[in-house]
């Protein structure tokens, strides 16, 4: 599981950046956060997944503007690039461009990005509270994709996101540091074909404190997959005046990553603001044909101090298919910015 923190959203919404960034003055801007973490399996039915994993996520994003509207961009990575098997301590940390590009706007109404880009699709990973908030729902999240994404305003009637794309094949896949390999398109995993032939489209938003989104995608057969992957998303979410905020959001697939499952992802999660408070608490489920249920639910607190570090913690019960875990996670987000 990887943690995802509120303060984290800058840099799951690349397209969204570029957006700024197309219509800013010209210059040099950036942003980014260290993370520094642990997340443990305190208890278990199985011994073997009773492990630790202190670890540190450093991302940061920059952005030079042209007078004539046009961007360049870049996100860089630093994190362990291999799944735990066993206690560890910052171990295996790898440096990786997980975005590369440049946007440009036409009109006052669209903006264009092309390079290595995270499409829309869902955002329960970004949208929910606590650190395993979104851990479920990130098993959907497109990322490191090469193609052309576009965003288009339709005059308050909400931003329609679309492109076309596939899993990134070139040594921009590799790492520095832990290197954790160069994906190739003959690997195989719907997207992973090289070509311009996958695509997503999401519909997102706002009215007054009431926010949804409905969107689908198609991530092509790549080599020995069984078929192509189709998905599709819906979100809805409202802020309370009392402080409180809930968010839900469901997915289903057929062919899921190119196999022969169907998928199905639930994501429930409330948080009550109190001053420099948040609590909150989410239920998600996973249900893969092959594997069974997944059932997580957890309970968070976090506080942000006035400098913008965010202190979290929290507990979760995972049900894998019959295997019980209790997990505890804690984590410290610094911001950074330039």
């Amino acid at each position: 599981m990887t943690p995802k923190t509120k303060a984290a959203l800058a840099f799951s919404a690349p397209l969204l950046l570029c957006a700024n960034a197309a219509f800013a003055e010209q210059g040099f801007t950036w942003e980014g956060e260290i993370e520094i973490g642990n997340e443990q399996v305190v208890s278990s039915d199985v011994p073997a997944n009773e492990i630790r994993n202190t670890y540190a996520i450093i991302t940061a994003t920059g952005t030079y503007t042209f007078g004539n509207g046009m961007a360049i961009f870049s996100t860089l990575t630093g994190e362990s690039v291999t799944d735990p098997t066993a206690d560890r301590s910052f171990d295996d940390m790898g440096l990786y461009v997980e975005e590369l590009g440049f946007s440009f706007g036409i009109g006052e109404s669209t903006t264009v990005a092309i390079g290595k880009l995270h499409p829309v699709f869902g955002s329960a990973w970004d949208d929910t509270a606590g650190f395993f908030g979104g851990t479920l729902a990130e098993d959907y999240e497109l990322t490191e994709q090469l193609g052309i994404l576009a965003d288009v305003e339709l005059n308050g009637a909400g931003t329609l996101s679309f492109g076309l794309f596939f899993a990134d094949d070139t040594s921009l896949s590799r790492s520095w540091g832990t290197d954790r390999g160069r994906n190739r398109s003959n690997t195989g995993g719907a997207g992973n074909t090289g070509k311009l032939d996958s695509f997503a489209i999401q519909w997102n938003h706002d009215v007054d404190n009431t926010r949804f989104h409905i969107g689908a995608r198609h991530l092509s057969a790549s080599v020995g997959d069984v078929d192509d992957e189709q998905g599709f998303v819906a979100g809805l979410g409202h802020s309370f005046a009392s402080g409180l905020d809930v968010f839900a959001e469901v997915a289903s697939f057929s062919n899921f990553g190119g196999t022969a499952d169907d998928a199905t992802f639930v994501t429930l999660n409330a948080a009550y603001a109190i001053g420099d408070w948040t609590l909150s608490g989410t239920l998600s489920q996973r249900d893969l044909d092959s594997s069974g249920k997944t059932d997580l639910h957890s309970i968070a607190l976090e506080r942000e101090f006035s400098n913008g570090m965010v202190l979290g913690g929290a507990l979760a019960q995972q049900d894998d298919s019959g295997v019980k875990d209790t997990i505890v996670g804690l984590n410290l987000v610094i911001p950074l910015g330039g």
